[in-house]
């Protein structure tokens, strides 16, 4: 899509009236929602005053940053909060593969905020639309399940086929994942998902965009002025009763051990160059969510010269808490080896305003919803000490946050 017309855009700052995750998610009047929420807080959109489709290639980014920039740069704005995510803002979906062409940008014509105290309500572009609620959302019914495109056995022999190249030294780490299949008797509305996802679980980041919805645990990058926040997480068990004996298995594990170090090792060289103050710790901690326990290494620091958002999730996609390590090696191996195509699952997912701040998060525990189907991911890091049946177990638990939200 090429530049719109010049964009009027219009922030008012509203006190009382949006207060919580339930409020803003009530909002949407209809299922081709966008969200970004976590702790009752975020942004949600709705309507398209601008979209960008990207095509496959290593430079997404910097074309869509580019993008953007002329969209936001010929605008008329009227911001009197100017905190991050008031004003004029984008969602974005980008594909996890750069050769595939799934990526994809939308500045929407009505946007809710709520975050630190502050609450607002921005309209872009001429005749916005309507707060009102123009179609209640109806929870998905007659929900058939079916195997995706990796069954089971497919996927143990993939991991499988991963551990003896890791052992004969053609790369440390991969990720494989998987697919499952929904099938409701009519369309499936994102809202409901988003209501189930944001109440099970709050300290996760619930997202929408162009029909991938989630809620991932995954920080990938928050820019927010010259501060930038990144959670690396690698590593999992599930929870149980025995919830203390589960934390101290994975923090003994030499296996995850493994993988975590990987992930963060990355992050630290990813960020390093472009950050005058980095933080990272030595250890990594333990995060417990409703389902399951990560290990998790926040990381922190202060870029040393002005970057968007967009040009630090550049410099970090894909992680090898989602790819692999070495990159180039791990990408070739889950091309061979997974024999599905992911579009957007493992991609970065979050959103940009026209300072450049944003949030980006993986898209984790996530459907891509089309209709009356969903297509749900999950997968697992692979490394020398991975069991196929172990793996496959894991990805059975990472399906359960998204079979509850279609479910119920």
């Amino acid at each position: 899509m090429g530049i719109p017309d010049r964009l009027a855009v219009r922030t008012t700052v509203v006190s009382g009236d949006v207060s919580a995750h339930e409020d803003l998610v009530a909002r949407l009047p209809h299922s081709e929602a966008l969200a970004w929420i976590r702790h009752g807080e975020g942004i949600v959109g709705w309507g398209e005053a601008a979209r960008l489709v990207l095509p496959g290639g290593e430079d997404r980014f910097t074309r869509a940053r580019e993008w953007l920039a002329s969209v936001f740069a010929a605008a008329s704005v009227e911001d009197p909060l100017g905190v991050p995510g008031s004003g004029p803002v984008a969602f974005g979906s980008f594909s996890f593969d750069p050769k595939s062409g799934d990526s994809v940008l939308i500045v929407p014509r009505v946007v809710l905020g709520h975050r630190d105290g502050h609450a607002w309500y921005t309209t872009i572009g001429g005749n916005p639309e309507p707060l009102a609620l123009l179609r209640p959302p109806v929870p998905p019914t007659g929900v058939r399940w079916a195997d995706g495109a990796i069954d089971a056995s497919r996927h143990m022999r993939a991991v499988a086929a991963a551990v003896e190249r890791i052992r004969a030294g053609h790369l440390s780490k991969v990720v494989l994942a998987r697919d499952l299949l929904a099938t409701a008797d009519s369309p499936i509305d994102t809202r409901v998902l988003l209501r189930r996802l944001a109440d099970r679980f709050p300290s996760c980041y619930t997202f929408a965009c162009a029909g991938l919805v989630g809620a991932t645990p995954e920080l990938l990058v928050r820019r927010m002025g010259g501060q930038v926040e990144s959670l690396v997480l690698a590593g999992t068990i599930a929870r149980d009763a025995a919830d203390d004996v589960s934390a101290a298995t994975l923090f003994a594990s030499a296996k995850d051990r493994e993988e975590h170090s990987y992930a963060a090792d990355m992050v630290r060289a990813a960020l390093a160059p472009l950050c005058r103050e980095l933080t990272v710790p030595d250890e990594p901690e333990l995060l417990r969510l409703s389902n399951l326990i990560h290990l998790a290494t926040p990381v922190r620091g202060r870029l040393s010269e002005e970057r968007s958002v967009l040009d630090v999730v550049a410099a970090l996609h894909p992680t090898p808490a989602v790819g692999g390590t070495p990159t180039t090696d791990a990408l070739e191996t889950i091309r061979e080896l997974e024999l599905m195509e992911r579009g957007r699952y493992a991609g970065p997912v979050g959103w940009i305003d026209a300072r450049g701040d944003g949030e980006w998060g993986i898209a984790l525990r996530c459907a891509h919803i089309e209709g009356t189907r969903a297509r749900l991911y999950a997968g697992g890091g692979i490394v020398a000490g991975s069991d196929p049946a172990a793996e496959l177990a894991e990805t059975q638990t990472k399906f359960r946050a998204m079979r509850h939200a279609i479910d119920g």
